[in-house]
């Protein structure tokens, strides 16, 4: 017997290409947040240290 097609994966290509969308606009949002947290943390690290400085001149 020989086998021409397995038409398995094609019935699930459309479960899994919104699956794998949707996983990709979550990392996009993650990786986001992250930077944007940490430019905040660095900004309030630098507006420390200069208010610091004022203080002791």
């Amino acid at each position: 017997m020989e086998i021409l097609a397995d038409h398995t994966v094609l019935l699930a290509i459309p479960a899994f290409v919104p699956a794998l969308a949707l996983v990709g606009v979550i990392v996009v949002i993650a990786v986001r947040d992250r930077r944007s947290e940490a430019r905040d943390a660095a900004a309030d690290d630098d507006i420390e240290s200069r208010s610091e400085e004022k203080e002791f001149q």
